[in-house]
């Protein structure tokens, strides 16, 4: 494949599934947050998070995918989940690395959730909270030229806009159901 192909992909996959991860983190915060109405029921809130996270990760395995056929940077496969070794941008990609691996740790718990003790769930949930971070710095880190573009920027600045919105929101939020679960 052309080389130039696989980088443009890689950085458009990058863009794409931080934007469907932005997504995916503020309808979990609209959701935690019982975020809710006549028209957007709980359980089409619910629906769309899964949905959107599901893609998102779709569009994570495509990045990694690309950035590891790419022979520009020399980035290996064990590069994508193991922290801080890669030889192209260690530090920025070992961040990459932590976001794929905590990812990878809520998909798998969500995905065997009937099995998974409530709070083991819901701690290891939790970590998609710092793993967002972690993936827009490993972003704007990896390839730092790209955020100097107006749009990517833009891209940037929306995304953490909106989360800081909503998990501001739901920081902000009581909701009964979840004040007596904290008294037991």
């Amino acid at each position: 494949m052309n080389q130039p192909i696989l980088w443009y992909a890689s950085r458009a996959t990058g863009l794409i599934a931080l934007l469907l991860f932005t997504a995916s983190v503020t309808l979990g915060a609209l959701g935690g947050g019982r975020f809710v109405g006549a028209r957007w029921p709980r359980f089409a809130l619910a629906a769309l998070h899964r949905n959107v996270s599901l893609l998102a990760v779709v569009f994570l395995a495509v990045h990694i995918t690309t950035a590891v056929v790419d022979p520009y940077a020399g980035i290996g496969w064990l590069d994508s989940i193991v922290p801080f070794r890669s030889a192209y941008h260690p530090f920025w990609l070992g961040l990459g690395a932590v976001a794929t691996d905590l990812t990878i740790a809520v998909v798998v718990t969500s995905l065997l959730r009937p099995r998974v003790n409530v709070r083991v769930w819901r701690w290891i949930h939790w970590a998609s909270y710092a793993c967002w971070p972690l993936a827009v710095a490993h972003g704007i880190g990896t390839t730092p030229a790209d955020i100097t573009m107006g749009w990517v920027l833009v891209v940037n600045v929306v995304c953490v806009l909106a989360v800081l919105v909503a998990v501001g929101w739901r920081a902000g939020t009581r909701h009964p159901d979840t004040e007596a679960r904290a008294l037991r």
